[in-house]
């Protein structure tokens, strides 16, 4: 393999939770005052740090978010994460090859640490996943798409940024991996091909990734 290390993002390309997760913010930003639609959560959203929602919300309302709204949007997706979040068909093979063939692995996602092990728990996918070697946005100053959440991933792993490979399923994501100076894969299982034009190489199917990672 011509990488050193994969960085998998964790919404969307290991957790199939974007469409869970959206539709709770869609919903409790639309009951909080602030119209909005599931499709311009995606939009808007989808990959981004919760700072981003804040940020956009205060952009175009005026307004700030009131105090616990991170907490409360949490506890209604940990809620559905428990009742019905699926890992994505087809990525507990590629970790499971990846261990196999020894080569280095870690996860980076805009989450929370405590939203990223409730999924992975959930999923039954924490058994694959080195609890060492996952990196959130809370960990760095500036969420996707800043470089600095794989900079810090790569740099925390000892591998430099020219030898990493990111798996990615969101346009924030997939310029924040080019930002970093890294390969970028975008699943574009969920996401419109013409929206990850910046990637390296597209994929639809988990199955093809090792492939492309060859």
């Amino acid at each position: 393999m011509r990488y050193d290390l994969v960085i998998f993002d964790n919404d969307g390309v290991l957790v199939d939770s974007e469409p869970i997760s959206n539709r709770i913010l869609a919903g409790y930003l639309t009951e909080l005052g602030h119209p909005t639609t599931y499709e311009e959560s995606i939009r808007d959203y989808m990959g981004a740090a919760m700072h981003r929602v804040h940020d956009l919300v205060r952009e175009r309302w005026g307004k700030e978010l009131p105090d616990g709204f991170d907490d409360v949007f949490h506890a209604r997706v940990f809620a559905a994460f428990e009742a019905r979040l699926r890992p994505v068909d087809g990525v507990a093979q590629v970790l499971e090859k990846l261990r196999a063939d020894a080569v280095p692995y870690c996860v980076a996602s805009s989450g929370s640490h405590e939203r990223i092990r409730t999924a992975l728990r959930t999923t039954r996918l924490a058994r694959w996943i080195d609890p060492a070697h996952v990196f959130s946005a809370d960990d760095v100053g500036r969420g996707k798409p800043a470089p600095d959440l794989f900079l810090h991933a790569a740099r925390t792993m000892g591998v430099p940024a020219g030898r990493c490979a990111v798996v990615e399923d969101s346009p924030l994501g997939v310029e924040a991996a080019v930002a970093a100076g890294m390969d970028v894969y975008g699943f574009a299982a969920m996401t419109p091909r013409e929206k990850l034009a910046g990637a390296t190489a597209l994929f639809t199917d988990p199955a093809e990734l090792l492939d492309l990672l060859g």
